[in-house]
């Protein structure tokens, strides 16, 4: 029987070696693994166990993952988590602008899913306490959200346009290292005309790196793709 004090975890995927490798290890770092082998049934488990987070193979065999995600967004707001052998941008992006949160490619280091799975829950805890913090803290940067300003280790506010604090903004909320893909930040920051002009949001990137300074380490590239923002675990 599962743990009812066990976060659980579900994991959908029709590979029996990963259910093998990911239950036990799962189980060990303190989670309830829930194993689902098809699309149908892990959406029958996600509606009725109420899992706190989701990990989705985007090849099932009775229904693409991106379609998954697009149903399970349809009655939850759970995280999800992308692991799949695909390594093409354009199918990472795809399934994290469908609404995953983040993506692990495989083969994956059991560390770094871990510590994914970790930030995700995390950034949902908090959600639960307080909906819309006002200050973020990333190590020496602190972004206050209600004052549109941000500072570094408690020095005067960083001079940024308005434009560099809707990114830096739109950035630190993901935060945790979650994915937000070019066409998320795009849309958030310059709306939807401008979704596909991704060399314009790598030049303000750019320009964010410069006034940060020694924070700019907290912008990560994933190629492709999009950025992280936070901490590297």
């Amino acid at each position: 029987m599962t743990d009812p004090t066990r976060p659980r975890i579900l994991v959908i995927d029709d590979e029996p070696q990963i259910h093998r490798f990911l239950g036990p290890a799962l189980d060990a770092a303190g989670y309830a693994p829930l194993r689902a082998e098809t699309a149908a049934e892990g959406l029958r488990q996600a509606a009725e166990r109420s899992p706190a987070l989701v990990l989705l193979d985007l090849g099932l065999p009775d229904l693409d993952g991106q379609a998954v995600i697009a149903r399970l967004r349809g009655f939850s707001a759970v995280p999800v988590v992308i692991i799949s052998a695909r390594d093409q941008e354009v199918e990472k992006v795809a399934a994290l602008d469908a609404g995953a949160d983040d993506y692990v490619e495989k083969p994956f280091a059991l560390g770094e899913l871990l510590a994914r799975i970790r930030a995700l829950l995390r950034r949902g805890a908090r959600r639960g306490v307080e909906e819309a913090p006002a200050v973020l803290r990333f190590g020496p940067l602190e972004v206050d959200l209600a004052r549109r300003l941000a500072r570094l280790d408690g020095a005067d506010p960083l001079k940024l346009t308005p434009r560099e604090w809707d990114l830096l903004a739109a950035l630190a909320r993901a935060g945790d290292g979650r994915v937000i893909t070019q066409r998320q930040l795009l849309h958030a920051v310059w709306g939807p005309a401008h979704a596909e002009d991704a060399q314009y949001l790598r030049v303000y990137i750019g320009h964010l790196r410069q006034k940060l300074g020694p924070a700019a380490r907290l912008i990560r590239t994933e190629p492709g793709v999009g950025y992280r923002f936070g901490e590297e675990e």
